[in-house]
């Protein structure tokens, strides 16, 4: 008597490939060092956690923490196969990404995290250093103000001066895009004074000189000029009028 086989039926999509790249990375294995979760911490660990909750959002462009439970619970075998993982839908329930969020709020090891990352990344890839491009970006949403909140009224490049906004500085490698900074300050937050933190991280990440950081007229404050140049760098951008 012939044995009914087992079928699973599972939609892949993109998920093995973004997994893959994300371990080639490194990057469970650099966020578990560099955020540490508490003793109290069960199941899949917090960077397991983080790279597959990551595949879900790239996968399905949809960042909302309610969806993510059951999008786990319909792929469990292909997680699990493909990470090698113990995956369980309850390790990607609402209040333990909001944790995993508080996690990584943590700006000191962020930078740390970001900085090796970078460091690995680029070795990995081989990725041409020479040219980065810094800027910043509005984002505008239904949000409620608070006073210590991130979402600030301020000048919007929205057009939407009604709305709170968040603001996030980025230098990005130039012209592949890739991120090697980030930054996300309240809304009612200038430009001017948030290069000079950004650019020096990545002047950290990538420990050498030389370096081309390419920007708007707002990069070109005194201070930030000055900056780059004493640091043995170069910047292209235009004069304000």
């Amino acid at each position: 008597m012939h044995e009914i086989p087992n079928i699973i039926t599972e939609r892949v999509d993109d998920i093995p490939l973004l997994l893959e790249q994300m371990q080639r990375m490194e990057l469970p294995t650099l966020l578990d060092t560099h955020f540490p979760a508490h003793g109290n911490w069960y199941g899949l660990s917090l960077g397991w956690v983080s790279t597959i909750w990551l595949s879900s959002i790239v996968s399905r462009g949809d960042h909302r923490l309610v969806h993510v439970e059951p999008w786990v619970a319909n792929r469990l075998f292909t997680l699990q196969t493909v990470t090698g993982q113990d995956v369980e839908r309850l390790d990607f329930t609402d209040d333990r990404l909001e944790s995993v969020l508080r996690h990584l709020s943590d700006d000191n090891r962020w930078g740390q995290f970001e900085s090796r990352l970078n460091q690995h990344t680029v070795r990995v890839y081989d990725l041409s250093t020479e040219r980065m491009h810094v800027d910043s970006t509005t984002a505008s949403a239904y949000a409620s103000v608070s006073p210590e909140g991130l979402f600030q009224f301020g000048h919007s490049k929205d057009y939407r001066p009604d709305l709170p906004q968040v603001k996030v500085m980025q230098a990005v490698l130039d012209p592949l895009g890739m991120p090697l900074a980030t930054d996300v300050v309240s809304g009612e937050r200038a430009d001017d004074p948030l290069y000079v933190p950004c650019i020096a991280r990545v002047q950290k990440s990538l420990g050498r000189g030389g370096l081309l950081f390419v920007g708007d007229c707002k990069m070109a404050a005194h201070a930030t000029r000055a900056f780059i140049a004493l640091s043995g760098d170069y910047y292209l951008c235009p004069l304000p009028q």
